[in-house]
């Protein structure tokens, strides 16, 4: 599971799975990994005609990290679906 972006800033890192299935999504985290109130937000990646979107979240996230976090996935999104490809061998 490589971690392939992070937002200090918001405390946000992202991860792609190794062996995780389509469409192509990211998992990002709110707070570290040991921190006991992380949390998890999935992400479809979205393409060139599909916009990013919100797959699931903790339902203890706040809008505005929400928000925040489909930003830096849409901001981001040609990096991580060229990562996404490069990890899955697409």
């Amino acid at each position: 599971m490589p971690k392939v972006l992070e937002d200090l800033e918001n405390n946000f890192f992202v991860y792609i799975y190794n062996n995780d299935h389509i469409p192509a999504h990211v998992h990002v985290f709110k707070g570290r990994k040991n921190d006991a109130n992380q949390m998890e937000m999935k992400i479809n990646i979205g393409s060139e005609s599909e916009p990013t979107r919100l797959v699931s979240a903790n339902d203890r996230i706040k809008n505005k990290d929400l928000v925040s976090a489909l930003k830096l996935v849409a901001n981001n999104q040609e990096t991580l679906l060229n990562k996404w490809r490069e990890i899955h061998g697409i």
